[in-house]
């Protein structure tokens, strides 16, 4: 069965020169950048924003705005498929892991794991499962173990020794918020995450990362045009450093502004009773080009080369050991 062995991570360093490798899912925000005629400028350019932003936010000692820079990796995790007796592996999850370069102490500062999330298991159950489970049906409804195999597995992941080797703390992942909700804004303010909103009823999203368990919380830093979902175990507010905290935001908010201008490049902030939606006109374009018709589109053959290659071949297993591991 899955055991503690089963998940290996590789880095790779995401900068200018990057190019996909070739178990990447080509949805993922950092591949999407690093294909076309612009990729070199896409690269570069959103790089520069990451920087920008942390030092607008990191502004106390750094009266030049240029003190720190953000370096970034990108972490796969991947499976071996031994457990189901084959000589070979499976690309699992992505992530971004964050160090913090301080140029003023000339010093390297340890970020967060996290930040953007990559699944091909995501992608099956988002573009190929639902789909198909609610075709011809008059409302929409989910499976009763939707995300159960999904969460397990990442559980599994983060509570691994080989997670743990790498990375000091658990991850914070940093999303976009839904347009099928609504989001209040509340009287609470943190000093980096910013103002604190909230909804009534979880997205699909948000029930889907409770299974990973994970908690959901809605913040809009300073100078930001709406309120990114902050995915987390334990504590936000107490278990992550200022700097940490900065370098999320920093990174997920600049790659919002080029994937969804409509919402966290607007001209205008989110209103106190906030309904996020991508037909908003009234917003500025980066100078990064981006497909986001084409991203939809590979995200459902993306789906469908998990059920072909991962699925179907060992679903009786994978059931199995989910069964076992959530009891």
């Amino acid at each position: 069965m899955i055991t503690d062995s089963t998940f290996s991570i590789h880095r790779l360093r995401f900068d200018e020169t990057y190019h996909p490798s070739d178990r990447t899912r080509l949805t993922t925000n950092f591949a999407n950048l690093a294909r076309g005629e612009s990729r070199q400028e896409n690269l570069r350019n959103v790089l520069q924003m990451i920087d920008n932003r942390f030092n607008e936010l990191a502004h106390w000692d750094n009266a030049t705005g240029d003190r720190y820079s953000v370096e970034l990796e990108i972490i796969s995790v991947e499976m071996d498929l031994g457990f189901a007796g084959k000589k070979d592996s499976f690309p699992l999850i992505e992530v971004l892991y964050t160090t913090i370069i301080d140029k003023h102490d000339n010093k390297r500062i340890e970020g967060l794991a996290g930040n953007s999330f990559s699944s091909y298991v995501r992608d099956y159950d988002f573009s190929v499962l639902l789909p198909n489970y609610n075709k011809d049906k008059a409302e929409f409804s989910v499976p009763h173990n939707y995300g159960d195999l999904h969460g397990n597995l990442f559980k599994s992941v983060v509570n691994s020794t080989v997670y743990k080797k790498n990375f000091k703390k658990l991850p914070v992942i940093c999303l976009s918020v839904s347009t099928n909700r609504t989001y209040h804004r509340t009287e609470k303010q943190h000093p980096v995450l910013g103002v604190e909103f909230e909804q009534r009823e979880f997205s699909l999203t948000d029930q889907y990362f409770k299974k990973m368990g994970m908690q959901v919380r809605y913040f809009m830093p300073v100078n930001s045009k709406a309120p990114l979902a902050f995915y987390f175990f334990g504590d936000l507010l107490f278990d992550y450093s200022t700097l940490e905290l900065i370098s999320t935001i920093s990174v997920m908010e600049s790659f919002q502004k080029v994937y969804r201008p409509e919402i966290y490049n607007a001209n205008a902030a989110a209103a106190d009773c906030y309904k996020p939606s991508l037909k908003h006109q009234d917003y500025s374009n980066t100078r990064i080009v981006y497909d986001r018709e084409e991203r939809s589109q590979l995200a459902t053959a993306q789906g469908k080369y998990t059920e072909e290659k991962f699925i179907e071949p060992y679903h009786d297993v994978l059931e199995k050991w989910s069964a076992s591991y959530a009891a």
